[in-house]
């Protein structure tokens, strides 16, 4: 991903255990593309849905575009359409069905003139496995500093 993302979702990583990553373009109104292109986007608290073969980005904000008017602004949290070919949604159906496992977006970003995000296929991490991610961190800038 060379392009600089619009929104990142920080608490994914530190949240969910990230196992697989996919790149999915995404169906936009065009205040939305405007609105994005200002770079205030949010998708901490987005999630991805596969319904009837298609999969939906929930919960993300696009706030509105002031120079839009109200006849040709946008919903902020639509569901949007993400862009998939359709062995890719099967994959992700099928992973989904049998594991417990989320979507969660990790960056959106703009790849040209298209707008892109970038989901994960993740597990949430349990309490005692980000403690002992914290552990092993500080364990290590211990090792760093004393060597």
């Amino acid at each position: 991903m060379a392009a600089k993302p619009v929104a990142t979702n920080r608490r994914a990583r530190r949240d969910f255990e990230i196992l697989d990553t996919v790149e999915a373009g995404i169906v936009l109104v065009g205040s939305e593309v405007k609105s994005l292109r200002g770079g205030k986007a949010q998708i901490a608290e987005a999630y991805a849905r596969i319904t009837k073969g298609e999969a939906w980005l929930l919960g993300m904000y696009i706030p509105p575009y002031p120079q839009a008017g109200t006849a040709f602004s946008h919903e902020p949290e639509r569901p949007r359409k993400l862009l998939l070919h359709r062995k890719e949604i099967q994959k992700l159906q099928r992973s989904l069905d049998t594991q417990p496992l989320t979507l969660i977006p990790l960056s959106m970003y703009f790849s040209g003139k298209n707008a892109k995000v970038s989901l994960a296929l993740a597990r949430r991490k349990q309490k005692q496995d980000k403690r002992r991610q914290i552990d092993e961190r500080d364990a290590a800038r211990e090792a760093k500093s004393a060597g």
